[in-house]
């Protein structure tokens, strides 16, 4: 059993990651807590030069919000941030303690094989148990 569950939820997919929330509850122990998070993706200089950091963060809020409506259960912690999908899910998995992270995965198609799923490069790099939903 785990005491700290992540679960990595793509912005406008809350709704799909049911099966994950319910996954983390049956791997969590007593006492334990659950983590949703979320990455908006970083966009490229050229389009962030127009848009002033208050502005992404306002995006990550909203992304937070819509997500603590779509999941709605008491005492699951729901974050949002701007940046990389792989990065930020391992840098917050280990800043906050997380010792399993939950996640659901496609099924791989010829893209991956050339350069790998976001749930394929947080497998191969985690420092904690990695539980993969298909």
């Amino acid at each position: 059993m785990y005491n700290h569950i992540l679960i990595p939820v793509a912005p406008g997919h809350g709704a799909e990651c049911s099966e994950s929330v319910d996954a983390a509850q049956r791997l969590l122990a007593a006492g334990g807590r659950i983590s949703v998070f979320s990455v908006l993706e970083e966009l490229p200089s050229y389009v962030a030069s127009y848009l002033s950091e208050k502005k992404i963060e306002e995006s990550a809020n909203e992304v937070t919000t819509e997500l603590k409506n779509e999941i709605a259960l008491d005492g699951v912690d729901v974050n949002a941030v701007s940046g990389h999908p792989t990065n930020s899910i391992l840098t917050w998995a280990e800043k906050h303690q997380v010792d399993c992270i939950v996640m659901s995965s496609h099924r791989p198609g010829l893209s991956d094989l050339l350069l790998g799923s976001t749930a394929a490069r947080v497998v191969r790099h985690a420092q904690c148990s990695v539980v993969v939903l298909r």
